[in-house]
């Protein structure tokens, strides 16, 4: 299985994030990149296809943002990491707003995604790297899969703004570039513990992509607003967005039967390709989440998935149990291979 990483996506560090009404170490740190390239081994560089693919799922306002925000930061006397603190609940409308702390709440939904000297760079390479890896994917021949080792993730990020931990949507990257290059339905598969909020906006719309999210009920965890059962698209999108909320405490026995749905629903698309964005996360001893997978489960999971026999992209989520992070996701590659 080919892997593609950018050192480059090693710099994004911040130092702190807001949880449960303190600041707290970020949990979305760089070591989980060390943890998880030790056990995988060996990647292979991205190329760059430019700003373009970026933009035809991001609007230019808010890429804009992201490659400045820091300095306009650090150019009003702030130190460390940008950090936003007031939102616009009522309305988002088009502003045009000059200070930073304006913008920053224009463009978050959360104050857990701060953005640090070296972020846009980071997220820069990130959609890179999952570009790369679907142009592997469809210039290869049958379903053999490619890994994006993506970090800082991405499927929270929406068109216009950030949240949990994620800056650029590089699934949804990666299923637009996949759409102009040919095909003519992209399925997404998303085992991340949390909901993939941001691709379900960008693509609530639109009948020639298949959102689908298995992860925990947003009753009870992150993001709470998005991943309901009855979230099923709008429009062209009537029936082609699938959640599969599941509460706290799912081990594999009933997550499997509610994967099974997922798969079933990814067969029915008859999809000429499938990306999915795996978050470890899901594991039984991840500090910010909470179901009860073990190690050997995301083998298993793969095996699922690969028996569709479609062209699959993996684009790398979330994880954040670092001693784990490695086998689990070896674990997940294993059972493609396999």
């Amino acid at each position: 299985m080919e892997i593609f990483y950018s050192e480059r996506q090693r710099q994004h560090a911040p130092q702190l994030e807001l949880q449960n009404g303190e600041l707290v170490p970020y949990a979305e740190k760089v070591d989980r990149v060390d943890a998880i390239i030790s056990t995988i081994g060996g990647t292979l560089s991205p190329e760059d296809f430019g700003l373009d693919p970026i933009l035809a799922v991001h609007d230019k306002g808010y890429v804009e943002f992201l490659k400045t925000a820091y300095q306009d930061w650090t150019d009003e006397g702030r130190k460390g990491d940008a950090f936003p603190y007031v939102f616009p609940v009522g309305g988002r409308r088009p502003l045009d707003l000059q200070r930073i702390d304006a913008r920053l709440g224009q463009y978050a939904y959360d104050c857990g995604t701060p953005i640090s000297e070296h972020t846009w760079d980071a997220a820069y390479w990130n959609a890179q790297t999952a570009l790369t890896g679907l142009h592997t994917v469809m210039d290869g021949n049958g379903h053999h899969p490619t890994f994006s080792l993506c970090r800082p993730p991405g499927h929270h990020s929406g068109a216009d703004y950030m949240g949990g931990y994620c800056y650029l949507n590089n699934v949804a990257i990666a299923a637009t570039a996949a759409l102009k290059r040919g095909a003519a339905r992209v399925a997404i598969l998303d085992v991340d513990y949390h909901h993939g909020n941001g691709t379900q906006d960008i693509f609530y719309e639109r009948g020639d992509v298949l959102t689908v999210s298995i992860h925990a009920d947003p009753r009870t965890d992150y993001p709470f607003y998005w991943g309901h059962a009855d979230e099923t698209g709008k429009g062209a999108g009537a029936g082609c967005n699938l959640n599969v909320p599941l509460p706290q405490g799912t081990a594999w026995d009933t997550y499997e039967s509610a994967l099974q749905s997922g798969l079933d629903a990814v067969a029915r698309f008859k999809p000429d390709l499938l990306i999915v964005p795996y978050g470890a996360d899901t594991f039984a001893g991840d500090p910010i989440s909470h179901f009860r997978l073990q190690t050997d489960d995301y083998r298993h999971m793969a095996g699922l998935i690969d028996m569709l026999g479609i062209p699959t992209l993996i684009c790398m989520e979330g994880g954040y149990a670092i001693d784990a992070l490695g086998a689990n996701v070896a674990s997940f590659l294993a059972g493609f291979t396999a």
